[in-house]
Parts: C-alpha cells; sequence; structure tokens
C-alpha cells in the first residue's frame, strides 16, 4: 500500500510540473529549444579562430550573424580591428568557411 501512495504520489508531482510548464509556456515566461528546431541550431555568435599573441594579448576572429569581426584582445580591454570585407576576401583567396 505504501508503494503504491508513493507512485501516486510522484506521478501526481510530475503532472503538476508538467502543467505548470504549460502555463509558463503558453505566457511566454518560458522557452522551449528542441533539437529538430531549425532556429535553435543557428548560432547567430561563433568563434572562428584564436591567435595568442602573449600571455595577455591576443587576436579573436569571430563571426557575427553574417559579418566576420577581427577583435584584439588586451588587458586594457578589447579592440574592433577590423569588420569589412572579410567574406568577400575569403570568397576571393579560397580561405575554408
Amino acid at each position: 500500500m505504501e508503494d503504491l501512495q508513493q507512485v501516486i504520489l510522484a506521478v501526481g508531482l510530475l503532472a503538476a510540473l508538467a502543467i505548470a510548464l504549460f502555463v509558463l509556456h503558453n505566457k511566454g515566461l518560458v522557452r522551449f529549444a528542441l533539437k529538430g528546431n531549425s532556429e535553435a541550431k543557428q548560432r547567430r555568435l561563433q568563434t572562428i579562430e584564436r591567435l595568442p599573441l602573449t600571455p595577455q594579448h591576443s587576436l579573436h576572429l569571430v563571426r557575427v550573424a553574417d559579418r566576420t569581426v577581427l577583435i584584439a584582445v588586451s588587458p586594457g580591454g578589447c579592440s574592433v580591428l577590423d569588420g569589412t570585407g572579410w567574406d568577400s576576401a575569403r570568397d576571393r583567396e579560397g580561405f575554408p568557411g
């Protein structure tokens, strides 16, 4: 009898959790990213390459949406070195993309 009560309690708890998630999802407070969702697969920010220059300085080649940006990182902060023409140069020179 105790086992049956525990099973009923566990099922009831899971049902309450499912109902709460359903209500929160309908109100827009919770989002689910399923693996089959094509929008969730598309990443807008990607690190293409990192080149360490010194222990405190490095260069980062980053793709943001459809734009590629070269960023310098130092203890004093970050600087965008170049963010124009990378896509066309890559296509012209045959860089892998």
